[in-house]
């Protein structure tokens, strides 16, 4: 209560550079965790309650989905188009998944982050493992399945994946979870749990804001 009391009867400039040190503090977080997790889900939550992120979008190749928006879900591009943008080095970070393309666009990060606006990435496993190299000092959260059959039955329901592919991203995702020590924080995505996930990424985001030595993220 002494500290409230003091830190409210600064002056009111004090107070202002304090409330906009802290708000400066951009973050960049970095949500990943095995293909059928509900990452998607997580961040379309987010958007519906509101969270003042930048949601940065994916650049893929790979075939749009039922549903899918360009743009909003990911850029979807041509072979040719994602090869140009690799050549201008236009990707923090790209990889080829299951045949396909993905890559993280630059300047959506480095133009939220300069206005002071936390930005959300999402990427798989390998592309946070790059990302952990190139920016060190970004959010890391791992997004796990409560169980294998859980997130076997999400893949299923999905009904984008033959047989034999299914199985490929189920041995994957096994040895993604081993991957563990990568990330800062991990969260268990249990289906119609939505809510609860985001209300913990608030809270990671509420204490990363708190540090007394800041993550700060230069690109």
């Amino acid at each position: 209560m002494t500290w409230e009391v003091s830190d409210y009867s600064l002056e009111p400039k004090l107070r202002t550079k304090r409330r906009d040190t802290q708000s400066s503090r951009s973050l960049l977080i970095v949500l990943s965790g095995p293909s059928g997790v509900g990452k998607d889900a997580v961040l379309a939550r987010m958007r519906e309650l509101g969270r003042p992120f930048h949601y940065v979008v994916t650049a893929t190749t790979r075939p749009k989905r039922a549903r899918e928006k360009d743009g909003i879900d990911y850029h979807f591009l041509s072979r040719k188009e994602f090869q140009q943008m690799m050549n201008d080095n236009q990707f923090l970070e790209w990889a080829n998944v299951y045949g396909n393309y993905y890559g993280v666009p630059k300047d959506e990060i480095t133009s939220a982050l300069s206005k002071g606006v936390d930005a959300v990435v999402k990427v798989d496993v390998q592309g946070a493992a790059t990302i952990k190299k190139i920016l060190p000092h970004a959010v890391f959260i791992f997004l796990a399945p409560s169980s294998t059959e859980e997130l076997e039955k999400r893949l299923k329901k999905r009904q984008s994946e033959s047989s034999a592919d299914l199985a490929l991203r189920l041995e994957k995702a096994r040895e993604e979870i081993k991957s563990l020590p990568l990330f800062d924080y991990v969260i268990t995505c249990r289906q119609n749990k939505l809510d609860e996930v985001v209300s913990r990424i608030d809270a990671i985001v509420a204490a990363e804001k708190c540090r007394v030595k800041p993550k700060i993220v230069e690109l």
